[in-house]
This record gives structure tokens, C-alpha cells and sequence, in this order.
């Protein structure tokens, strides 16, 4: 039967429709609930995001340090290395995620929200040495807030997966050149007491034009106490700390070949690559300890770059030879100015020239690590071009830092490849 406009049904249900009184509270009854559902769960996405993250992070470093451990420590078990990056993990995350519960390190497996973290140990050994692989699974379950329970929704769980591969046996097989400067600048001191001497002369940029100049003759330098050490003999320490990371890795000089050259406005003769570090060593300690003349590291970096470069099959022969199947070659860059040639003043013409000694070594799969001691803005911004990355460049202001940075150097090329591959 049909509907007409006068029927009782059209007749209700048109005056619901105009009848206003109470809608606006019928209307907000109906949205207001799916309105704090909906921003419940924006919050609560965020917040899965977050601890995502943190838990991603947690686990990347747990794996990483794992990794580490048994490249170092190879009779641990596989259930002793997933144990290790359990608890590394779960103290990483419960202090980015305090509400993730106790952050003891022995709990019940009820109290621990992390407690079904999975995990594996791959050992193979392949032709660069025993390759060892941690991986590790993980899941957390976190509470949404009382807005997103409105739509049933009582908890979120995120999970993640870690990955790391160290190949211990891979740290040693290297060949690398010292480029380092002695120019006139080197002389000057460093602010780190010399406690062997009780004066000395102390050359500065101040002093530095009247250093020639003889005793009882006007503007004649004095010797002073205290008396500071020299860049140069800075240098010289930083260098030792530096060659002894790599006898550290290789004591019996069968894996590290290093060659030394320095360099004012001239290049002088370089030492050559060698087997081990006596050979760099002799030559860096016979660098003068006042030196002089200007600076330009364009030929130093050349003698690098042609020992070095692939299309040399020398390094490859000489690796061959004792049995490294595969090597990391490098090129440590220092200075403590800027290019001036034979001059006081900046040279564009050099600076541009070293860096594209630069480049090219580092097309050719060079690893450059720079070191910009006491260096001015100039020499800063080239030595920082010049380095392969942001993480292989220095520019230390004190003598301490100096030596830091060269051991640190040292370690980064002799260290275990150890990285994510997730």
C-alpha cells in the first residue's frame, strides 16, 4: 500500500524533522564517542610509532654489541649470545620506554614484556676469515588509552627485527699512507706542558719571524719555562699511538702495510710502503723538530694516491703474497693551516688542487680519514671536503685530542667489520 502525504508515518517522521528541541544533544550523544575513539587512536598510533622505534633501536644495538662479544670471545654459546643481547636490549629500551616495565635484569618471564624475544647464531667460515651472524625477533604489547577502547581496542603490539654480521679475521688486512704536515707552523706549541725539559723556546705566530735571530742580537728569543710541547712533537706521539693500533691487530706484520710522506711547500721523500710500521715509524720520528716553510699537501697526497691507487697491482701482489685474500687500502691526511705554497697567503689554486687529489683517491675506493690540528677555517673546510665522511674527519685543538684522534683512527681501520645488514 502506498505512502500518501497524509498518512501517519510521513505525518511522524516530518515532525521529528522539524521539531528542533533536543537534536543538538541527540547529535553530540552519537558523535562524541566516535570523536574520543578517533582521537584515541591517533594518539595511540603515534605512540606505537615511537615505541617502534625505540624498540627497533634497542634491538639494532643489542645485535651489534652481541656481534662484537663473540668476534672477541668465540667460545661463548649461541644461547650465551642471545642471552647477551636480550638483556642488552631490554636495558636499552626500558630506559627509552620507562613505562615498558621492571628493567631488572633477572625478572619472571610474566614481568617481562620482552621475554619472547627470539633469536639466532649463524657461524660460517668463508674465505675473509669466521663470519658470525646474531639476529634477534622481538615483540611488545602496549595498552591503548581509554578513548581507543571505546571501539574495543585494549592493546597495540609492534615488532622488530635486528641483524649484525662481524667478520673478526677481516680487521687487519690493510694498506695505508700518512700525509703530515711540517711546515713552519708545526713548531709552535701546543698548550700540554713539556715536563722533561725545565725551559725552552716557545715559537708562536707572534715570535715566529725573529726565530733565526742570534743570541745577544736584538728581538732574540729567550728560552722560557714552562716550555710547551710542539705541534710537531705532538704530531709524533699521535702517529706512535696511531701505528701501535695497527701492531696491536697485526703482531706479526703479515696483514698492515704503511707508508709515510711529509710535506711543507715542498713534498719530501717519502718513506715508501712497507710491511708493518717500522719502516713509517723511523721516518716520522726523524721529522724535524722545528721545522719550516710553507704548506702544500698536493704532492704528499699524489705519492698516496700513486701507491695506493688500484690500477697499481703492487699492494694487491704484496697482500697476495701472505695469503690476505682482500684488503682496505687508506690515506690519513693532517695538517695544522691552510694551502699557502711558499707563502703566508691562502692559495685557491692549491686548495683546489688537493682537492682533487682527493676525489680521486676517494673514486678509486680509498678510505681518506683528515686531521685538522689547530687548523684555520681554511684548512678546516678543505680537510673536512677531503674526508670520506663526516665520522673520518678530526679537528682537534689540544695535543690530547690529537693523540685521541689518531688512536682512534687506528682502531677504525684495524677494528672488526661489524655492521647491520637488516
Amino acid at each position: 500500500m502506498m505512502t500518501t502525504p497524509h498518512s501517519p508515518k510521513k505525518s511522524l517522521i516530518s515532525r521529528l524533522w522539524h521539531d528542533r528541541a533536543g537534536n543538538f544533544g541527540v547529535i553530540t550523544a552519537i558523535i562524541l564517542p566516535v570523536a574520543a575513539a578517533t582521537a584515541g587512536v591517533a594518539l595511540d598510533f603515534n605512540q606505537m610509532v615511537q615505541v617502534r622505534l625505540a624498540l627497533q633501536d634497542s634491538a639494532d644495538s643489542a645485535v651489534l654489541s652481541a656481534a662484537n662479544a663473540l668476534a672477541k670471545n668465540n667460545s661463548m654459546s649461541d644461547e650465551e649470545v642471545l642471552d647477551f643481547a636480550r638483556k642488552f636490549m631490554k636495558a636499552q629500551f626500558n630506559n627509552a620506554v620507562p613505562q615498558a616495565g621492571n628493567d631488572e635484569a633477572d625478572v619472571p618471564a610474566e614481568e617481562d614484556p620482552l621475554a619472547g624475544a627470539v633469536g639466532n647464531v649463524e657461524r660460517e667460515l668463508g674465505v675473509t676469515g669466521k663470519t658470525v651472524e646474531v639476529t634477534l625477533t622481538t615483540e611488545y604489547t602496549m595498552p591503548t588509552n581509554g578513548m581507543t577502547s571505546l571501539l574495543g581496542w585494549k592493546e597495540a603490539t609492534v615488532s622488530v627485527t635486528a641483524t649484525a654480521q662481524s667478520t673478526p679475521e677481516s680487521k687487519a688486512a690493510l694498506s695505508m699512507y700518512l700525509v703530515l704536515d711540517r711546515s713552519g707552523s708545526m713548531a709552535f706549541t701546543t698548550d700540554s706542558v713539556d715536563t722533561a725539559v725545565s725551559s725552552c723556546v716557545n715559537y708562536s705566530a707572534a715570535n715566529w719571524a725573529y726565530k733565526d735571530v742570534l743570541p745577544g742580537r736584538n728581538n732574540y728569543i729567550n728560552p722560557s719555562n714552562p716550555c710547551y710541547v710542539k705541534k710537531m712533537a705532538a704530531l709524533k706521539a699521535a702517529s706512535a699511538t696511531l701505528l701501535q693500533q695497527l701492531v696491536t691487530a697485526d703482531p706479526k706484520s703479515e696483514r698492515s702495510r704503511v707508508g709515510a710522506v711529509s710535506y711543507n711547500d715542498s713534498t719530501q721523500a717519502a718513506s715508501g710502503m712497507a710491511w708493518g710500521v717500522s719502516t713509517a715509524s723511523t721516518y716520522i720520528s726523524a721529522l724535524p723538530t722545528v721545522p719550516t716553510g710553507g704548506t702544500d699537501a698536493s704532492g704528499g697526497m699524489k705519492a698516496a694516491f700513486d701507491a695506493l691507487k688500484s690500477s697499481v697491482a703492487t699492494e694487491k701482489t704484496a697482500h697476495a703474497a701472505k695469503g690476505n685474500t682482500g684488503f682496505e687500502r687508506y690515506i690519513v691526511l693532517m695538517t695544522d693551516g691552510e694551502m699557502t705554497g711558499n707563502s703566508s697567503n691562502w692559495n685557491s689554486t692549491i686548495d683546489n688542487l688537493v682537492r682533487t687529489r682527493c676525489t680521486e683517491a676517494k673514486n678509486d675506493g680509498i678510505k681518506i680519514f683528515t686531521v685538522a690540528f689547530m687548523a684555520p677555517t681554511r684548512g678546516k673546510s678543505l680537510l673536512s671536503a677531503c674526508a670520506s665522511s663526516l665520522s673520518n674527519y678530526y679537528e682537534p685543538q689540544t695535543m690530547s685530542d690529537l693523540v685521541k684522534a689518531f688512536e682512534d683512527i687506528g682502531k677504525a681501520a684495524a677494528k672488526a667489520s661489524t655492521l647491520l645488514t637488516n
